[in-house]
């Protein structure tokens, strides 16, 4: 009698078919990057500041001034976790 061959278990994959196009979560998951040395890491240009609940992107209005808590890569990533976009 031959035993047919067991696979072995696979690690889980990500779900990506929930994030947008253009949105790619990272290993754990998570759409967002802690700040390296006050500033976002090249791939996640996106400001968050969680104490005001706001976004800033490149080219806004505070954007330069903004000390990031958390940097994402696109604005939808952010809006996703509970941010709104910087009105100015």
């Amino acid at each position: 009698m031959t035993v047919p061959p067991v696979a072995a278990p696979t690690a889980p994959s990500l779900v990506t078919s929930e994030l947008p196009a253009g949105d790619a979560p990272l290993m754990d998951g998570t759409a967002w990057v802690p700040p390296v040395d006050g500033t976002c890491p090249a791939g996640f240009p996106v400001k968050a500041n969680h104490n005001s609940g706001i976004f800033h992107v490149p080219g806004g209005r505070f954007y330069e001034r903004t000390v990031p808590e958390r940097c994402y890569a696109t604005p939808h990533s952010a809006e996703a976790d509970g941010y709104r976009r910087a009105k100015a």
